[in-house]
Formats: C-alpha cells, sequence, structure tokens
C-alpha cells in the first residue's frame, strides 16, 4: 500500500465481512464485529460506490435490478467468496494447531482482522501478533477507539511495512519466540508481491520459526492473468486501480519448490473445486469459490 493511506483491500475485506454477517443466515463465515470498525458513512459510502459500479461488475446482466439487489450480486459474487472462506478455512486450521501446541498466532498483513476480539478466551493459551502497515495500524486503532473496545491481554500489534523493513526484527522485538511453536496467516498478500519478494519471505519465515510450525496463505494458479472469467479479471482490475495491483502467480510445481527451498512442506492444499466443495456447497445465493485462487497449508520442517 501507498504511505498515508489506508488500505483499501482491507477496508472492502472488511465490509465484505460486515455485509455477509448482517445479511446471510447461512454463515460461510460470521465476522459479528466487522461492521464496528466502519463508521456507518464508510459503510454507506462503500456500498453506494459498489452500486454505482454496477455496470463494471455486471453489465447488461444485472441492469434491471434494484439497487439492494446489485449490492448483493456484486458482494456474493465479487468481493466476499475469497475474503470469507479464507479467513473460514485459516481459523479452523489455527483452532486444529492450538489443540496440538500452537502458542503464537502471527497474523503477516493484519489489516482489519478481528480474530483477537472475537476469540478473547484462546488468549489465554497463545499470543496473538498483528503485523500490518503502519498507517493501516493507525486506522485499525483509531477504529477500535471508536468502537470503544479494550486491547486484550496477549495481544500485540506491530507497525512494519514489509517493503521496507525486516518484519522479523519487529516481531522479535515485540517478544515473538522463535523457539515456540508458531501458526502463521498470510492472507490476500501473495498476489501483491513479486515472486522474489515471496521467496524471500518464505525463507525469512523458516529462519525464524520452530519445527511444525504452521503457515496458511493463499495464491492464484498460472492462468489468472490469461484468465476468460470476468469477475477474475474485475479482480486484477480493482486492484490495480485502487494502486495496489496484482503481481504473482504460480503453477504447483512452481510453489512446491518454492516452499521446500525454505523448508516447508505442503500439508494441505485446496484448489477452487476443493474450496468449492468445502466451503459453497449447497448455498441457493450466488456465492462460489472464486477461480484460480487456491487455500495451502504448509508446515515448517525439522
Amino acid at each position: 500500500m501507498q504511505n498515508g493511506k489506508k488500505s483499501l483491500t482491507a477496508l472492502m475485506a472488511s465490509f465484505s465481512r460486515a455485509y455477509h454477517s448482517k445479511n446471510n443466515s447461512a454463515k460461510i463465515f460470521d465476522d459479528f464485529l466487522a461492521e464496528s470498525l466502519l463508521t456507518p458513512e464508510e459503510y454507506e459510502a462503500i456500498a453506494q460506490n459498489l452500486i454505482n459500479g454496477a455496470d463494471f461488475f455486471g453489465g447488461t446482466s444485472i441492469k434491471d435490478f434494484s439497487e439492494a439487489e446489485k449490492l448483493r450480486w456484486i458482494v456474493q459474487t465479487q468481493l466476499a467468496p475469497t475474503p470469507l472462506a479464507r479467513a473460514c478455512y485459516c481459523e479452523e486450521a489455527l483452532l486444529n494447531e492450538i489443540k496440538i501446541g500452537c502458542k503464537q498466532y502471527v497474523m503477516l498483513g493484519a489489516g482489519m482482522d478481528t480474530f483477537a476480539f472475537r476469540h478473547k478466551e484462546l488468549l489465554e493459551r497463545i499470543k496473538v501478533f498483528e503485523l500490518d502497515h503502519p498507517d493501516t495500524q493507525t486506522f485499525k486503532m483509531e477504529r477500535i477507539h471508536l468502537a470503544e473496545w479494550d486491547l486484550p491481554e496477549g495481544l500485540t500489534v506491530v507497525p512494519v511495512d514489509f517493503n521496507r523493513e525486516d518484519f522479523s526484527d519487529h516481531l522479535i522485538r515485540f517478544g515473538y519466540d522463535r523457539t515456540k511453536k508458531t501458526f502463521f496467516s498470510w492472507l490476500g498478500v501473495t498476489y501483491y508481491l513479486s515472486k522474489k519478494n515471496i521467496s524471500n519471505m518464505l525463507k525469512t519465515l523458516s529462519e525464524i520459526s520452530s519445527e511444525g510450525s504452521a503457515l496458511v496463505f493463499d495464491y492464484a494458479d498460472e492462468n489468472l492473468f490469461d484468465s476468460k472469467v470476468p469477475r477474475v479479471n474485475h479482480m486484477v482490475g480493482m486492484a490495480k486501480g485502487a494502486g495496489e495491483p496484482m503481481q504473482s502467480c504460480f503453477t504447483y510445481t512452481e510453489l512446491e519448490k518454492i516452499l521446500a527451498d525454505s523448508g516447508f512442506l505442503i500439508y494441505e492444499h485446496l484448489s477452487p473445486e476443493e474450496i468449492g466443495e468445502r466451503f459453497f456447497r449447497s448455498r441457493e445465493d450466488d456465492y462460489k469459490a472464486f477461480e484460480h485462487i487456491h487455500y495451502v497449508l504448509v508446515v515448517r520442517k525439522g
């Protein structure tokens, strides 16, 4: 993200979570606190901007929809599927790891995540570190203050510019223990980094994590930029228009090698089809897994 600006992708992910929690009875992932981090005016402004941009997303296929129907369609088809499903996947994996001895949870690019406020009881068992750009962290802290939330004991907020600073130094300085089994989440980030930066990040994570530590992240496959799927093209175009262009995509073999070179083994890999079966099966609305987007759970080798 650009200095001096809050992340638009973080805001949109938060709006998507809030909309889903408010408007859908069958929940993919229920972030019931997400709306509290957006002002009513901001929520309505985002909604109206999406409605005004309906032609970009749906063209003539939704021209006769009401404004409410346009917003529902845009959120369900374009904005929310990936933020919701990957958050659910990540937190399911985290809860599993806590059962088998995980002591630390590190969010790389935490954005407006509310895990530490939704699961305060778990902070008696794990220490949570939220890392993100200083501007995003400042914005989030302002919203936490407006919501009159207290920071839970066990949550540590770490401001860091991943493009300019060594995040591992910051993390250790803020109390991270590299000898403890740790769960890392790296969601909605790899798309926006070069392959070199992704490789460097994985190597750094390997260096500071103990054997058996786990990492969840999502990535785009090799067909992303040549996709014929309109909503995929819209996603790429939106990121570019927001000043956060997508840069990287991988074949499975390429990703597997990068991970192995960095000391990680793939424990679980979900294709778009598998994501659809796991998180979107039997839905009667427009939510479905996003094409070309995959989720991965990897483990630090001994």
